[in-house]
């Protein structure tokens, strides 16, 4: 099977448990990680690299937590340079990413693309109402729901987040139309492609850390079987236009350990 899972943030020691206990059900699945495994690098590592010596292949795509340097951090790498090193390194554990030719799910439910995305936001979802990022931050900041990126998540070298953001939107909607058109996708961005699920934050304003506009009808453009996401931490099955998108996080102990069970990991293909 193709499952998926994001959020991991293994930091917290309850959540590494979690990571230490997963286990595929056949030693044919992949695994689909839609970002915020950890923040320093050697946490990273060490979870990519324990999934990876259990399922037949992992696909990582990255979060904001990965690319946040706080000023303890031993690497110091900012913004580029560090999600590049982080690729590096997933290149060296045989982990997909963004930077690498697209897998061919031919499992299952298959044959799919799997597109791992980097993205990032560009502070489009905004409040209703608000036409400006600028109005926008500052009613964040007049509420107190200010995005912890907003000091730890530096675009280096690209001048803001947005910048960077466009950045990305460019070079990877031009990967997207070079597929076979034959083929359906299954595509896993850490962020959601669509504004609809930020609809149910409990604080709207934070939207705006939550992805960009310029994705809203990828799903359709790219031939979208199944969307993956994470960020929200509200894990859920929900569809637009038609097409299942998938929030696989697991979030943060305080989060998880209220629901009825434990986080698992969230069947893509094929179809539950």
């Amino acid at each position: 099977m193709l499952l998926a899972l994001s959020d991991l943030h293994v930091s917290y020691t309850e959540n590494r448990k979690l990571v230490e206990l997963l286990r595929p059900g056949s030693d044919d699945d992949w695994l689909l990680i839609a970002g915020d495994v950890g923040e320093s690098i050697d946490d990273i590592v060490w979870a990519l690299d324990t999934l990876r010596r259990r399922f037949a292949k992992v696909v990582w795509a990255p979060g904001n937590h990965e690319l946040w340097t706080r000023r303890d951090d031993a690497s110091a790498l900012r913004g580029e340079a560090k999600y590049s090193r982080i690729v590096e390194l997933c290149q060296a554990m045989g982990v997909l990413t963004p930077e690498d030719p697209y897998p061919v799910w031919r499992g299952p439910g298959g044959p799919a693309v799997i597109a791992p995305l980097f993205l990032l936001y560009d502070y489009t979802f905004r409040p209703d109402g608000v036409t400006t990022q600028e109005a926008a931050l500052a009613q964040a900041y007049k509420e107190g729901v200010v995005c912890t990126d907003e000091f730890l998540l530096h675009p280096d070298p690209y001048p803001t987040r947005e910048a960077w953001c466009r950045a990305r939107l460019a070079a990877t909607e031009q990967r997207l139309a070079a597929l076979d058109p034959e083929l359906p996708t299954v595509l896993v961005n850490h962020y959601p492609l669509v504004r609809e699920p930020t609809r149910i934050l409990r604080y709207p304003v934070f939207a705006q850390w939550c992805g960009t506009e310029h994705t809203a009808d990828w799903h359709l453009r790219f031939r979208a079987a199944v969307a993956v996401y994470g960020h929200l931490h509200i894990p859920r099955t929900t569809y637009h236009d038609g097409v299942r998108f998938e929030e696989v996080s697991v979030g943060y102990p305080r989060e998880w350990q209220k629901r009825p069970a434990p986080p698992a990991l969230r069947q893509i293909l094929p179809t539950p």
